[in-house]
């Protein structure tokens, strides 16, 4: 099981995140199409560049299996742009910087820990949605090395 309070089975909440051009994007949007949707903590930091590096690599395969993908952060859309600029990126980027967003509502924007310090944060958490709109698998705590090839395996499963 996951520490996320959505699973397996359960429909994926409908809230809007911000593109980087500054429109909005639900799931509901890609009704009648897989959907990865990956969170990440923040923009530019070793692991979430990796994780988004390996995503864009596959990119081509999840078009042709016929996934969307979705990387989700709290980063601004220009902090998303620069990201994207700076690395090559060709996964579509969005911002969950409201209170009370999707992560909130996933349970996966929590507090954590860190050399003594407590704050706010993203556990790096991925959705395989289905194509009608409900969680099919869940990967809690991402470990980045492998992440993107085995959610694609399980992308051409479902």
């Amino acid at each position: 099981m996951t520490d996320t309070v959505f699973g397996p089975g359960d429909t994926l909440p409908d809230i809007a995140l911000e593109t980087i051009d500054g429109s909005e994007v639900k799931p509901s949007d890609f009704e009648g199409r897989k959907l990865v949707l990956f969170f990440y903590p923040k923009d530019n930091t070793p692991g979430c560049t990796t994780e988004a590096k390996d995503f864009s690599a596959l990119r081509r395969d999840f078009d042709a299996a016929g996934v969307a993908l979705l990387g989700v952060s709290k980063d601004s859309s220009q902090k998303h742009r620069n990201f994207i600029a700076k690395h090559d990126l060709t996964v579509d980027l969005a911002t969950d910087a409201q209170e009370g967003g999707m992560s909130d509502a996933l349970g996966i924007w929590t507090e954590k820990q860190m050399y003594g310090k407590t704050f706010m944060g993203m556990v790096r958490t991925t959705y395989l949605i289905g194509e009608d709109g409900r969680i099919l698998r869940v990967w809690p705590k991402v470990k980045v090395k492998g992440h993107a090839e085995e959610v694609l395996a399980a992308a051409r499963e479902a």
